[in-house]
């Protein structure tokens, strides 16, 4: 029994969650959604490994607050993933957490009302059943990792996972990275130093030891043998942009030296957009030209969508939230995306296929 006179001084309540078990027997996965999934992960690690020409592209929200507008995004997104599938492969960002510097919205799965309730019970059923719907529909997610307890609730439908700019320099992230089943990208610091990442990316591929919770709801010690399937995500720090070609070739220096592989990803938004939204196409068309004049190493681009460009601050009346807009980092809309999707697919479509097919470490 705890001992109120030393434990829990400072804590109001703990309430108890159903197990990981319990909560994927009441949204379990399909065939079809094992199938979206795994091959999801399997056509990212085939990019990683230069067996697939194709550039993976993660797109979609900055944040998941409303299960029906992010439907209408999914549907869209799968319809325009098929027109482009033999040049880009898409993935939808499906973004249930936010880290914070200081103080703000923690995201869908700890406060899925937009009201500080903390209802992370029902974030954690909503997030699964939109993420089962998603794979039903044969669109992959993308994720972010970012508490450490919710992965065991809803990891095994991503097909790929990032460690964000604040948490890749956590040893625990790193750890928890090392099993994960999907590929991990692990983004430069806020102060864009790429040092913590590739650190991350080297603890990552190592067999791992950590305290989790298993399936049935226990503390358990897990071990992992690692996790080869990591990149580098480049998002810019410090106030300044890092997707320039010398940013690139720095970048892939550094990967050398540490024995990795030359793979990376340019996120078009936060420092390397300079937080304008509407900049990202400047950084992607960039990318883009880079990858004509035969840079190798850029295998993934990341762009912040939604259905309406813009973002808006959370209402105490949520009927006054517009929808289809964000609530966190402004986000293109959708005509902008999808224009500059297929851009992107035209510009490279002759390019990619000529790619050298082996990985130069």
């Amino acid at each position: 029994m705890p001992d109120k006179r030393i434990e829990n001084l400072n804590v109001t309540s703990e309430d108890l969650l159903g197990t990981p078990e319990e909560l994927k027997r009441q949204h379990p996965s399909t065939e079809r959604t094992v199938r979206t999934v795994q091959d999801g992960q399997k056509t990212i690690k085939k990019i990683l490994a230069r067996r697939d020409p194709r550039l993976f592209v993660v797109v979609g929200p900055c944040s998941i607050h409303d299960v029906e507008s992010a439907r209408e995004y999914g549907e869209k997104l799968c319809h325009l993933a098929r027109e482009v599938q033999d040049t880009l492969y898409l993935v939808m960002r499906v973004y249930f957490e936010k880290p914070r510097t200081r103080i703000g919205w923690q995201g869908f799965i700890n406060d899925p009302r937009l009201d500080g309730s903390g209802r992370i019970d029902e974030g954690l059923h909503l997030a699964r059943e939109l993420l089962v719907d998603l794979a039903d529909n044969t669109l992959p997610a993308a994720g972010e990792a970012l508490d450490l307890i919710s992965p065991q609730y809803v990891q095994d439908l991503f097909s790929w996972t990032a460690i964000g700019a604040r948490t890749t320099e956590s040893q625990t992230h790193r750890k928890m990275a090392s099993g994960f089943s999907s590929a991990v990208g692990f983004k430069n610091g806020t102060d864009g130093n790429l040092t913590v990442a590739i650190n991350a990316m080297l603890t990552a591929a190592k067999p791992n030891c950590f305290l989790s919770v298993h399936p049935n709801g226990h503390v358990a010690v897990v071990r992992t043998k690692g996790n080869a399937n990591t990149h580098i995500v480049l998002r810019g720090g410090g106030g300044r942009p890092n997707y320039d070609s010398r940013s690139i070739q720095y970048c892939e220096k550094l990967l050398r030296e540490a024995g990795l592989p030359q793979n990376i990803m340019v996120d078009c938004s936060h420092a390397n957009s300079g937080k304008n939204h509407n900049r990202q196409i400047e950084v992607l068309n960039e990318v883009a030209n880079q990858i004509k004049a035969g840079c190798q190493s850029i295998v993934g681009i990341m762009l912040e969508s939604n259905l309406v460009p813009g973002r808006q601050d959370i209402q105490p009346d949520k009927r006054k939230l517009k929808y289809g807009v964000s609530i966190t980092d402004a986000c293109i809309g959708w005509d902008t995306t999808r224009e500059a999707i297929m851009a992107l697919c035209e510009t490279l479509h002759l390019i990619l296929p000529h790619r050298p097919g082996t990985l130069d470490i």
